[in-house]
């Protein structure tokens, strides 16, 4: 059975899948002028100081309380121990082709919001719903497309990124230190339990303290690395670049890999750790208290760029601190990196292990939500129950599973989460376009008058 979910996974995750991902985020970049690259600036400040200053508009949560729970599900294990992986696999290349294809990719992020916000339905009650299923259902007019969207991304939440694989990193990671698998399990179903039972408030409420706490850590542990060995720094950069372009990877003929490998394995494991173009983050943008697909739209896209700079973080310690020629893997080979990077073997250990387990944990209430929002779509308000009972319950079993087996199942059902949401944002490329220049449009010209308000009253 692993051998043919691995099959699988590999012909759903090879090059039609990713060129179709990376060329949509292509065509949407150059469609939009370059927005992805220009306005990055101006996404950041929307993501952080529009917040503070109050502006709000119909939804459920703050602007930056959806960010941080779109953050909570898409920076997780994989920005650890994925990138780990592709640089073994793809070599120092694969970290080039990673950048390459992100910064491509964040226009598929931007659209996905500017959807997310134009097509969210608001209940009687002033909750809001919105997400891929919503813009494929009210935009492009296509329900069958919207439930394929509905069911596999709960299926990404029940049996793929959501629940077994985070729950079986938490476990592995702690039994290093000494904590069974029966108490970690106990533990997680209980604090899990807890926070997704209370709703998309208190996973939002958890995912504002934590995922700032998280990242800020991890990033400065990471720089702490760079610091420490700065000298090495331009040389390994020269060597991305080279290793990204040669015929053989500057590894050596001797290890196979060659820029084409390095090119695929950085390619998707850019795409697994934004997840721009997989939908699933359009889900938390939707319920921000925003009137503007716009401004969501800038807010989504500077949520991507920070998994990007985790994912950079964690490839140049691993690159600057450990020997090419490591047999270690994943987490080990990350820890090992850390651990060398700052000469202390066991700090590294505790690094690498405690940001493991926050970033498995806010994965897992973040995907919690996503899942219960697949699941209303489909079956209405009476699947959120039993929902949230059989997503606690495959949180439960995680640590007892083989790890390889589901891994390749949730890449399967997240390459066909990937198709409906990816034709949704073709279908709808005009929508996206007129919303931008208007959001643009209405920008300047408030400027326009600010600064004409401005020189008036320096005249009088």
């Amino acid at each position: 059975m692993e051998l043919f979910l691995n099959a699988v996974s590999k012909l759903v995750w090879g090059w039609p899948l990713i060129i179709f991902i990376v060329g949509t985020g292509v065509y949407f970049s150059f469609r939009l002028g370059l927005l992805s690259f220009s306005k990055l600036r101006l996404s950041l400040k929307y993501a952080i100081a529009e917040n503070i200053s109050g502006k709000t508009g119909p939804g459920n949560i703050s602007i930056f309380a959806s960010l941080c729970t779109s953050l909570s599900a898409t920076i997780g294990v994989g920005n650890i121990v994925g990138i780990a992986v592709a640089i073994a696999v793809g070599g120092p290349g694969s970290l080039f082709w990673l950048w390459v294809s992100s910064l491509f990719s964040l226009a598929l992020k931007y659209s996905e919001g500017v959807l997310a916000v134009k097509y969210r339905k608001v209940e009687k009650n002033g909750n809001v719903s919105g997400g891929p299923m919503y813009y494929i259902h009210m935009g492009l007019n296509n329900g069958f497309l919207a439930k394929v969207f509905a069911f596999f991304g709960m299926m990404v939440a029940l049996i793929g990124i959501g629940t077994i694989a985070q729950s079986n990193s938490i476990a592995v990671t702690l039994s290093s230190f000494g904590t069974s698998s029966i108490v970690t399990t106990i533990m997680l179903v209980i604090v899990v339990g807890m926070v997704t039972m209370g709703g998309l408030r208190r996973i939002s409420t958890v995912a504002e303290k934590v995922v700032p706490l998280m990242t800020i850590f991890y990033i400065g542990a990471a720089t702490l690395v760079l610091a420490v060995n700065i000298t090495r720094l331009p040389s390994l950069l020269y060597s991305i670049v080279c290793s990204a372009f040669s015929p053989k990877s500057i590894l050596g003929g001797g290890t196979g890999i060659t820029a084409t490998i390095a090119a695929s394995v950085g390619a998707s494991r850019g795409i697994f750790s934004h997840e721009a173009g997989l939908g699933s983050a359009a889900i938390a943008a939707a319920t921000a208290k925003t009137n503007s697909p716009g401004m969501q739209g800038l807010v989504s896209m500077a949520g991507a760029l920070l998994s990007v700079i985790v994912c950079t973080m964690t490839g140049l310690v691993i690159l600057i601190a450990t020997d090419r020629s490591s047999p270690l893997e994943g987490a080990m080979l990350t820890s090992q990196a850390f651990a060398h990077g700052l000469g202390m073997p066991e700090l590294g250990k505790i690094i690498v292990g405690f940001s493991i387990i926050l970033f498995a944990f806010t994965t897992i209430i973040g995907w919690n939500y996503y899942g219960e929002q697949c699941a209303k779509f489909l079956f209405g308000h009476k699947a959120i129950v039993p929902y949230k009972i059989l997503f606690i319950f495959f949180v439960a079993i995680g640590p007892f599973f083989r790890i390889n087996a589901i891994l390749s199942l949730a890449d399967i059902v997240t390459g066909f989460m990937a198709i409906p949401n990816l034709i949704g944002l073709v279908g709808l490329r005009n929508v996206i376009l007129q919303e931008t220049n208007m959001f643009f449009r209405v920008r300047k010209n408030i400027a326009d008058n600010i600064n004409d308000t401005s020189k008036l009253g320096t005249m009088r």
